[in-house]
């Protein structure tokens, strides 16, 4: 069986000099190999190819055959590294909460111990008629919610 921390290490090999960042490597018992890379700006199939073969060069079909899939974090899925975090700042996300609450708002700050969500609330300020909007920042520790990620808007 094919060892992760070997394929993680090929590609940081890659990946070193590269604005990228490794998301996740996964490695099935049945070696089914799963890289995801992400990228600030996003990822382009070029570079997944060339890092398909690059973590081909350095694997051996001689002595474990094994299946290779390259891609990037999906859109729309949980984050799973921080610079996931740092990378949507002043974008919407959806946090589910430790206790199950859905929150959708905009990613204000990520730093090392905690992110901050801006959530729209609407309130009447006393003595008004209509309601108005405010913004009440809501700060997370990364390992206190269940997921935070994207949120496609379609207007």
């Amino acid at each position: 069986m094919i060892d992760k921390q070997t394929v993680s290490h090929i590609v940081e090999e890659w990946l070193d000099g590269k604005d990228y960042f490794l998301v996740d490597v996964q490695v099935s018992a049945d070696d089914r190999i799963v890289v995801e890379i992400d990228h600030a700006d996003g990822v382009w199939i070029d570079d997944c190819v060339s890092l398909s073969r690059h973590i081909e060069s350095r694997l051996s079909r001689d002595d474990e055959d094994y299946e290779l899939e390259v891609g990037s974090a999906g859109i729309g899925q949980p984050f799973k590294v921080r610079q996931q975090w740092i990378n949507h700042v002043d974008k919407p996300v959806e946090v589910l909460t430790a206790d199950g609450r859905k929150l959708r708002g905009t990613l204000l700050r990520a730093d090392e111990a905690e992110f901050v969500v801006g959530i729209d609330e609407k309130t009447r300020p006393e003595g008004k008629k209509k309601p108005v909007v405010v913004q009440r920042e809501q700060a997370f520790a990364y390992d206190g919610v269940k997921y935070c990620k994207y949120l496609i808007e379609i207007k």
